[in-house]
C-alpha cells in the first residue's frame, strides 16, 4: 500500500518549547493537506517530547522461557490495582548512541544478563497522538538459568526484580490483562508468533 502524503504534505509554522523538566512538552502549530483536497486550517498540539528507547524481550529458546523485569511505574497509581508491573527491559537512547549499544547495556543494567545475540525485530510508536517517543525493539538470545536477583542504578532510583517465566505462562498473563503495558504486550505477542523459528 503506497501512502499519499509525506514531510512535503505538511507547513510547519512554529515549534515553541512549554516544558522543560524530567521531559519536555513542545507546542506544534502546523497546517496539512486534506486528503479530500487543499490544506486545514492552523492545528495546534502539544508534543510530549520523550526521547527515542529501545525494548528488548531477553528469551531463552533452549528452555523456552522468558526473563521480565519489575519495576515501580507512578503513573499508573490511579489506574490499577498496583503500580508494580511487569515488562521487558527498556532504555533510553541518549543523542549519538547507537539502539543496538543501548539494547546490550540496558539488558546487563535492568536484568544481569548479557546477550548471545541481540537481533532488531522492527520499530514503533508508543502514541504518536501525543508523544514522538518511538521504540527499537530487539530479541536477546540469553541463558535464563543465569537470571537472577535485584538490578538497576541507584542514581536513576531503579529498583528492579527479575523474574524467569516460560513463554506460555508469559503469554497467559498478556491474555488475562495482568500484563498491560503495550511495549511488553507487542514483544509477547511477536514471541508468541515467531518462537518456533527461534528455537
Amino acid at each position: 500500500m503506497k501512502q499519499k502524503f509525506n514531510h512535503q504534505d505538511i507547513e510547519l509554522l512554529e515549534i515553541k518549547q512549554v516544558f522543560n523538566g524530567f521531559f519536555t512538552m513542545n507546542e506544534y502549530r502546523f497546517k496539512h493537506r486534506l486528503f479530500n483536497g487543499g490544506w486545514s486550517e492552523e492545528v495546534k498540539r502539544e508534543v510530549f517530547e520523550r526521547g527515542n528507547a529501545v525494548v528488548v524481550l531477553p528469551y531463552d529458546p533452549k528452555t523456552d522461557q522468558v526473563v521480565l523485569i519489575e519495576q515501580v511505574r507512578i503513573p499508573t497509581i490511579h489506574s490499577q490495582t498496583t503500580p508494580w508491573l511487569l515488562e521487558l527491559v527498556a532504555g533510553m537512547i541518549e543523542l549519538g548512541e547507537a539502539s543496538i549499544a543501548v539494547a546490550h547495556r540496558e539488558l546487563l543494567e535492568e536484568s544481569g544478563l548479557e546477550a548471545l545475540q541481540m537481533n532488531f525485530i522492527s520499530s514503533y510508536f508508543a502514541s504518536p497522538g501525543g508523544t514522538s517517543e518511538k521504540f527499537d525493539f530487539f530479541w536477546a538470545e540469553v541463558d535464563a538459568t543465569l537470571a537472577k536477583g535485584i538490578h538497576g542504578l541507584d542514581e536513576e532510583h531503579e529498583d528492579i526484580q527479575v523474574h524467569v517465566v516460560s513463554r506460555e505462562n508469559a503469554f497467559s498473563l498478556v491474555k488475562e490483562g495482568i500484563i498491560n503495558n503495550a511495549s511488553t504486550v507487542i514483544g509477547l505477542q511477536w514471541l508468541e508468533l515467531n518462537y518456533l523459528s527461534l528455537s
